[in-house]
């Protein structure tokens, strides 16, 4: 239990980071599992529409630090490559 005024404040605010955090892994999960479900169904052009918003949400998640850079960079770089292969 916080005692001093700013372990308190300290624990509001990791309190509103964490819900914070949690939607936007959330929404990164939710997005990329959309993505490869078209893929998995042979969806390429659905799947390279929905590209720019799994794009989009991978980016937000690195810039917050939910994940690392180099693993954001990672996803983006599996999923166009996954797209690529079921395109041709």
């Amino acid at each position: 239990m916080a005692i001093t005024s700013s372990a308190k404040k300290a624990n509001r605010v990791s309190k509103k980071r964490h819900i914070f955090n949690v939607r936007r892994k959330r929404v990164l999960g939710d997005t990329t599992k959309e993505v490869k479900k078209l893929i998995a169904a042979g969806k390429a052009v659905d799947a390279e529409k929905l590209l720019a918003k799994v794009h989009q949400a991978i980016d937000k998640a690195a810039k917050i630090g939910i994940i690392k850079p180099n693993a954001a960079s990672r996803k983006k770089s599996r999923l166009i490559k996954a797209i690529r292969r079921i395109g041709k």
